[in-house]
């Protein structure tokens, strides 16, 4: 009895041109940004536009289709001057890549960066250089999931500078007092609710220590917000 291939032929055919047809898909190239923010550009934008091109970079972070850039360009392209979009206020933590978590480029954004993403003295010179100097429309203050430096102020860690350090975040850990589970660091839910009052706490910490970012918030020029980010998946939480 004589076996039909016919039907076997045709079906290898089809994947093979299913094949093909996916690597054609898999040649096709994103354009590569190699321009940098203008003044012009800068100027432009408003703090709501700012804020919604972070969400949906986030967005492209999140499914891993964040724009290609050749940085070697926009750095030397950017050399003359720098006008970025924002300044983010960002905990040390190397599991949060902030330009990236965005999808921003170089010189769209001002990172400042400490252990607890905690306000001070001189992370708000910089921020008030970033806006008022800069040009910068928004200040994003950005916690973290899992974040060591909240652990160790609910912890109450005693050692050397990082003693000091922990008692910037300690009002975040009072904040949270009526929690009604586990007030410890093994408590994920604790360190989520401590780590949003910590960002809540930074941003009554920029409005109350700064009149200059304060009356730039007051008249639109620049727009505070508050963020909570997910290790584990990449997205953001607005922290309000």
């Amino acid at each position: 009895m004589k076996r039909n291939f016919f039907p076997l032929v045709l079906a290898a055919g089809l994947i093979m041109l299913s094949c093909k047809s996916t690597e054609k898909k898999q040649l096709v190239k994103k354009p590569v940004i190699s321009y940098v923010m203008t003044k012009e550009q800068q100027a432009a934008l408003t703090p709501d536009e700012v804020l919604a091109d972070f969400i949906e970079g986030n967005k492209r972070f999140q499914t891993g289709t964040t724009t290609l850039r050749d940085h070697s360009l926009q750095a030397r392209k950017s050399a003359p001057g720098q006008f970025p979009k924002a300044v983010i206020l960002s905990c040390l933590d190397s599991r949060v890549p902030v330009e990236d978590v965005f999808d921003q480029g170089l010189g769209d954004i001002f990172v400042g960066r400490v252990a607890g993403n905690f306000v001070n003295e001189d992370l708000l010179g910089s921020m008030e250089f970033a806006c008022k100097v800069a040009g910068a429309k928004l200040i994003l203050v950005m916690g973290h999931q899992h974040c060591g430096a909240v652990k160790g102020a609910i912890d109450n860690v005693q050692l050397g500078n990082i003693t000091a350090m922990l008692s910037k975040i300690k009002p975040a850990v009072e904040m949270s007092r009526d929690f009604t589970g586990s007030k410890t660091s093994k408590n994920d839910e604790f360190v989520k609710l401590v780590s949003e009052n910590n960002v809540k706490y930074a941003i009554e910490q920029i409005r109350e220590k700064s009149p200059i970012l304060k009356e730039m918030e007051d008249k639109g020029e620049i727009k505070i917000v508050g963020a909570f980010y997910r290790l584990t998946d990449g997205t953001l939480e607005f922290v309000k």
